[in-house]
């Protein structure tokens, strides 16, 4: 594998670090007190390329590379995770999905929005009653004809209410279980779908979190994606990019944990000298920085795997799980090493300790990722 990025994905790290920290780094503080979405900064994002950063240029995307898209996402994230996940789903999700499965009338109609930026996109799976167990929805979709009525509720929906377009799934036909599943292109704002409340969440509170209500919306038989019970495939593929996604926003969560805990230990005295020179934060650091490293290789090996074309299933699987414990791990010693100032906002590091949680449990738990790789060597 060359452990040598080119001057293209540099650059990329480079405009991503530089937005981060210049952007998102004034007001990040107050936007997780306040949970107020980024409005006009996702609009930046989208303006320079990060929201359809892998998408084609024919389809108003960057033409980028997965381990491009993994750079930036770690150097927003290193600064906003919540940025981050706004900017992963609308990637990795949304667009990629339509891009990979829909068809020409729909890519020009909704993925050129999307990947240039100027409209968003949410992905509608998760139900009160289906969450790792995607293959129970309850959510319908009924072939009326010229147009499908979609019936049900979907929750913890990133995005949900600052979305214009949504990829829902929904049951076609319920005799069939998971293979009648079907995934449908909705629009913001049409008759009889509703967003319900935004969650009040623990980490990632400037990300827009809500409940999605359909009564008898009418869909457009234009706007189903694929062939008639195809949804259940559409939506694991698609949560297999999810993940790289997930993986490089939990690997900047981490290594912005680590940067400042490091810089804290240069400039806090105790006994006369820097705690960076007692062997017990040193110990903890070299600890932190080998896991992050290690973690980093993880994605990279999921995104090479995907850019060449092969299944990278178990790769991705594997970079969200150890890349989620690594945040994890990371950002509660990095609380540990700031001591009490680790525990106010001033910090950051009890922010990046809150944000870290959700790695380890949306686009499949901890526990869903070990299925999807013992399941690479077991089948």
């Amino acid at each position: 594998m060359d452990f040598e990025y080119t001057q293209e994905q540099l650059a990329v790290q480079e405009a991503a670090r530089d937005f981060a920290t210049t952007q998102l780094l004034p007001g990040v503080i107050e936007r997780d007190i306040a949970a107020a979405f980024p409005k006009s900064l996702i609009r930046q994002m989208g303006e320079m390329g990060f929201l359809g950063m892998m998408s084609s240029p024919e389809y108003g995307g960057g033409g980028m590379d997965t381990i491009s898209y993994v750079l930036a996402m770690e150097e927003i994230s290193k600064i906003d995770a919540s940025a981050g996940v706004i900017m992963s789903v609308n990637n990795s999700l949304v667009c990629w999905g339509i891009e990979k499965y829909g068809n020409e009338q729909q890519k020009q109609q909704y993925l050129i929005p999307l990947a240039s930026g100027k409209s968003l996109g949410a992905f509608a799976l998760s139900e009160p009653e289906a969450g790792s167990d995607a293959t129970s929805q309850k959510t319908t979709a009924t072939d009326m004809g010229d147009h499908y009525l979609l019936n049900g509720t979907k929750n913890w929906i990133t995005n949900g209410n600052a979305a214009d377009i949504y990829l829902v799934m929904a049951q076609t036909d319920k005799s069939k279980a998971h293979r009648g599943i079907s995934v449908f292109i909705v629009e913001k704002g049409w008759p009889g779908f509703e967003v319900g409340k935004k969650e009040d969440k623990m980490g990632i509170r400037a990300s827009d979190t809500h409940s999605l209500m359909f009564s008898n919306v009418k869909v457009p038989k234009e706007n189903l994606i694929g062939e008639v019970g195809f949804g259940f495939k559409f939506a694991m593929e698609t949560l297999n990019g999810g993940r790289i996604g997930i993986a490089a926003q939990a690997l900047g969560i981490a290594s912005g944990a680590f940067e400042r805990s490091l810089q804290y230990a240069k400039e806090r005295f105790t006994f006369g000298k820097p705690i960076a020179e007692h062997q017990a934060i040193q110990f903890k650091l070299a600890d932190m920085d080998t896991e992050i490293e290690m973690a980093r290789l993880l994605c990279m090996k999921a995104a090479k795997t995907k850019d060449i074309g092969k299944d990278y299933s178990k790769w991705s699987a594997m970079a969200k799980l150890y890349a989620s414990k690594v945040a994890m791990e990371t950002t509660t010693e990095a609380v540990q090493i700031h001591g009490g100032y680790g525990y106010v906002r001033e910090y950051h590091v009890e922010r990046m300790m809150r944000d870290a949680k959700i790695t380890q449990i949306y686009e499949g738990t901890s526990e869903i990722q070990k299925i999807v790789i013992s399941r690479s060597f077991l089948r």
